[in-house]
């Protein structure tokens, strides 16, 4: 099955990308990527691979090492246009965060909005992780207006996630960590018809993670076909989840 994966140029999350993108080529699918002109080679944040502050804060080994696996992968510069994508032609989309100034090119884009709606139609898996959640949130329905996530229950990067970071780093990175003057939580809630049935936290952590082993500190919240997570942290079982809902769908057709 093909699964589209739209990036921007630059400033992505490695491991909201490389971890999902590891697992369901391993599972036999294939992961195309997009970004806004076809044949652009995108890259991840670099502080992400070296470490945000002092070494710090950055992706794990595993995820640093996927991605480089991504990066000499033919699929890697065989990018596709977000706008020009026939996206009748893939089984599932997954839509990666990251915090990065960079990553606006991609939140922001009207096209890809339109492009994510007109999937979203298809009733196809659709999955979004982090500040991609923020990104389905600003589509709507082609017909009626209405955000696709109008009726959903979801997750995304939680406020108190993203302002920790902010405030521990914005001495020496800025706004780094503030992608937007809003929080990502505060958008995606006022995109739900009722967001204190809608929207689902989850359990408070900083600084555990899910890895390739253990789930125990990871969380997602499935709805029907859409599927969503928190950060980073939420990767490997976010992915497992997906490729499960890809499996489904392709065994109900």
């Amino acid at each position: 099955m093909r699964v589209l994966m739209p990036v921007p140029d630059r400033d992505f999350d490695v491991t909201e990308v490389a971890v999902p993108w590891r697992i369901l080529t391993d599972a036999g699918h294939e992961v195309v990527l997009a970004t806004e002109r076809a044949g652009t080679r995108p890259a991840a944040d670099p502080r992400l691979l070296r470490g945000v502050l002092f070494g710090q804060l950055g992706a794990a080994e595993e995820p640093r090492r996927f991605y480089e696996q991504l990066t000499k992968s033919p699929e890697f510069t065989a990018t596709v246009s977000w706008a020009g994508v026939d996206i009748e032609e893939y089984d599932g989309l997954l839509l990666p965060g990251g915090h990065a100034p960079g990553m606006r090119q991609y939140l922001g884009s009207t096209a890809l909005h339109q492009q994510i709606a007109r999937f979203w139609a298809l009733g196809r898996p659709v999955g979004a992780i982090c500040h991609g959640v923020l990104v389905l949130a600003r589509a709507r329905d082609l017909t009626t207006g209405r955000g696709v996530l109008a009726d959903r229950r979801t997750t995304c990067l939680p406020t108190y996630m993203e302002r920790t970071a902010y405030f521990t780093t914005a001495w020496r990175l800025g706004r780094y960590y503030r992608t937007y003057p809003a929080y990502v939580e505060a958008e995606v809630r006022a995109a739900l018809a009722d967001p204190g049935t809608q929207f689902v936290r989850g359990p408070r952590t900083l600084t555990r993670r899910g890895t390739a082993t253990d789930d125990t500190d990871a969380f997602v919240v499935e709805d029907g076909r859409y599927l969503s997570a928190r950060w980073p942290g939420d990767a490997y079982l976010f992915a497992r989840r997906y490729l499960a809902l890809l499996n489904s769908s392709a065994s109900a057709a």
